[in-house]
């Protein structure tokens, strides 16, 4: 019996890319490795329905399809190291598993800087652990300092105001989630939390934790000091690309693969999918992209899982490069942003409806035409956007 597809994460990504190994002609055994001791499941409620309301693990998990009943799931086990010329891979126990292909599913981390003060109170929002962990130190009256105006930062400070938190958001940037929003939009959101009671100190960071066995405060680097019971890192993640060191792959932000999603250089059949994956987009030509959007580990599972099953036989990958819309949504208070595109990649944007703060549509060009839209509260006027952005040329 030949060796299995050894699949190192355990997220939707793995799942996905699963299901398209057997749609795709693939009938070997698949052992999938995960750090946490969860199947895969859905990670956007975290920042907002689990804290807000509680949820357990079991309802956010995805179901499992009939076509991968018999993979085999190896939780609560790291996968520490690979030797893609031997074709193995090594968990943190010592085993060593051989393999006859890849997929690369590791994903993501939450960056963490090295502020001193100390370390009790100082929490991260990645897991299902980490969100139910949250949810109980979110009390009425307490004080939360977030570092980090991002999508997690700004939706975890809107669920822990409706909570009864007091929240001070603490950010270099000068406006929030200002990479994917632009500078006037990211006002606009500014405005919304700030009518809300949300304080924000922009242009800032922080310097020194304070308290002595736990945080009690922040002093940021102007000298302000801010009091806190809780203080959430959320300053961007780091992809998991340590465990694939060694095998002269491009590392350097994620694992670059080629326009079917296969790992470059790689001496045997291997894929890159989800968070962890540095890729070309037919759609959006120019440099390779990680991008961590919703949607993206289940279309690139398609795509991976297609590639790998042709890989595996012998065969060069078939059918159309890799070439799907990114799409993302967050909800913060009564306001639901939804995004089509890589507005991120923008070199101008303008406001094709509405104001900045309220209710709009802002349009994303770069020397290539239209390349993303953002609607606020404008869902169903986004579609004609949905259309042209998947129409473009590759």
């Amino acid at each position: 019996m030949s060796d299995p597809i050894i699949v190192v994460g355990a997220g939707l990504s793995a799942l996905r890319t699963a299901e398209s190994l057997r749609k795709n002609g693939y009938a070997g055994s698949i052992r999938v490795f995960g750090e946490e001791p969860h199947r895969p499941y859905n990670r956007p409620p975290l920042s907002k329905q689990a804290l807000s309301e509680g949820i357990e693990a079991e309802a956010l998990a995805f179901p499992l399809r009939a076509s991968v009943a018999d993979v085999e799931w190896e939780l609560e086990a790291e996968v520490v190291a690979c030797d893609l010329a031997a074709a193995t891979v090594t968990t943190s126990d010592g085993r060593t598993h051989s393999m006859s292909g890849l997929v690369a599913a590791s994903g993501i981390r939450p960056r963490r800087l090295p502020i001193p003060g100390p370390q009790t109170g100082r929490v991260l929002l990645r897991t299902i652990d980490d969100a139910l962990h949250l949810r109980e130190e979110l009390a009425s009256g307490r004080r939360l300092v977030i570092l980090g105006s991002g999508f997690i930062g700004c939706e975890v400070a809107a669920t822990a105001r409706a909570l009864g938190c007091e929240v001070d958001v603490v950010s270099l940037d000068s406006e929030p989630m200002i990479r994917p929003l632009g500078s006037d939009l990211g006002a606009g959101m500014r405005a919304h939390h700030e009518e809300h009671g949300v304080r924000f100190h922009l242009g800032r960071t922080i310097t020194e934790f304070t308290g002595d066995a736990r945080v009690t405060g922040a002093l940021l680097d102007d000298g302000t000091h801010l009091e806190a019971d809780l203080v959430l890192e959320a300053v961007g993640s780091v992809a998991n690309t340590e465990w694939l060191e060694g095998n002269g792959l491009d590392l350097s932000n994620g694992v670059l693969t080629d326009e079917y999603l296969s790992i470059v250089d790689s001496p045997i059949p291997a894929v890159a999918v989800g968070d962890i994956a540095r890729h070309p987009n037919a759609l959006f030509p120019g440099e390779p992209m990680r991008i961590e959007h919703w949607n993206m580990p289940t279309e690139m599972g398609k795509r991976a899982g297609a590639t790998l099953a042709s890989m595996i036989a012998g065969e060069s990958p078939t059918g159309k490069p890799f070439d799907a819309l990114p799409s993302f949504w967050s909800d913060q208070y009564d306001v639901n942003l939804q995004s089509f595109g890589v507005p991120g990649s923008a070199s101008s944007y303008e406001l094709a409806e509405g104001t900045y703060d309220g209710d709009c549509i802002v349009e994303y060009h770069d020397a290539t035409g239209l390349i993303g839209v953002i609607g606020v509260n404008r869902t169903t006027e986004l579609m004609p956007y949905r259309k042209a952005l998947l129409a473009r040329e590759p």
